[in-house]
């Protein structure tokens, strides 16, 4: 300002979705190595690794996108009539070190930075990353919560249960079998919802079938809808698993709902049904983990699969704020309304 023109003022503070230093949701940042026991009620880590995708790479940059790209306009969930920050502390807990290239070390310290977060707070979230994540992550839940007993609900156009992918036993083709034959997940326990397309093999599905895994194709949902796959499905975790795991590969939405994602498989899931899924999930079954895998933002177009996934974490972060405030005898705000939450399980196994 000139010298005979003095300035006066007080600055005005505040947050918009479009500054500041990224973080995911505009949670604090809490590194996870830093996380101690009930530290927070949500911790979210990402997972930058895309080393084992097989078609179009890129999905290592999720994680950033997701916190930088990603629309948050708020926390106040209509529909729930619940707002997140009310109820939970959310924290990101960064991301685990995934040096390009190294497979065994990007797995190990995905798996050792998940037991701490698993082992530190109530609900963990991990962002991919490609799915081979889902081995690592899993199973750090597994050893937390008790191996085999967690139930683990995966979306995704694809089984991912192969015994390799040319070669590679550790690639984005391989987690859910792993995971079931390691005994993280034993008969009963593993749901798969919305698989479609021409991979894998029959022998692929003879394995699941083989550990009592069940899968729901696409066409099982458009022609039963997906209220009633989920009432199956869900009865099924409340009744044989004691927590549940939840994998979301947003290539189960259709491409033209999540462009960005390396191996889209056209005539998917649109975003609705998914997020009223998740929304089930997470209120009606004993759920403590969320994965969200193979968001590429290199061939997203304006940020349509990153919000998407984005939306998927805040859904479920929705639902369990309900749950929490519901065991509170708390009521929604307008304009939400009642919804049913955890339900008791049966005495007897569901096969």
């Amino acid at each position: 300002m000139g010298e005979h023109h003095d300035f006066t003022g007080e600055y005005v503070d505040g947050m918009t979705p479009y500054a500041g230093i990224p973080t995911f949701g505009g949670f604090p940042h809490v590194a996870w190595q830093e996380l101690t026991s009930n530290a927070a009620d949500v911790a979210v880590l990402g997972v930058p690794y895309d080393n084992s995708a097989a078609n179009r790479p890129g999905c290592r940059f999720g994680p950033r996108a997701l916190r930088s790209q990603a629309f948050t306009p708020g926390y106040h969930h209509l529909p729930l009539g619940v707002d997140i920050t009310e109820w939970l502390s959310v924290v990101d807990a960064g991301d685990v070190h995934c040096p390009h290239g190294l497979t065994d070390i990007s797995q190990t310290n995905a798996r050792l930075a998940a037991r701490r977060v698993a082992s530190s707070v109530p609900f963990s979230v991990f962002l991919g990353g490609d799915h081979s994540i889902t081995w690592p992550t899993a199973a750090a839940v597994a050893e937390t919560y008790g191996w085999g007993e967690i139930g683990l609900i995966h979306f995704d156009a694809h089984a991912d249960a192969a015994t390799h992918l040319d070669g590679n036993l550790a690639s984005h083709a391989t987690p859910m079998r792993h995971l079931l034959e390691s005994g993280a997940l034993k008969e009963g326990h593993f749901e798969q919802i919305g698989l479609r397309g021409y991979w894998p093999p029959p022998e692929d599905f003879e394995f699941v079938a083989s550990q009592g895994g069940r899968w729901f194709l696409i066409e099982d949902v458009r022609e039963s809808g997906i209220d009633v796959v989920l009432d199956s499905v869900i009865d099924r975790m409340v009744a044989n698993c004691s927590a549940v795991y939840l994998s979301v590969d947003i290539d189960v939405l259709d491409p033209s709902h999540a462009p960005g994602t390396g191996t889209p498989e056209p005539g998917g899931m649109s975003p609705i049904d998914l997020l009223h899924a998740v929304r089930r999930i997470a209120l009606e079954t004993p759920l403590v983990a969320l994965d969200v895998m193979e968001v590429s933002p290199p061939f997203d177009h304006a940020d349509v699969t990153v919000n998407n996934a984005h939306r998927v974490v805040f859904e479920t972060l929705a639902a369990l704020a309900y749950k929490k405030r519901h065991l509170a005898g708390g009521a929604p705000h307008l304009p939400g309304r009642s919804v049913p939450v955890v339900r008791h399980p049966p005495t007897v196994p569901l096969p």
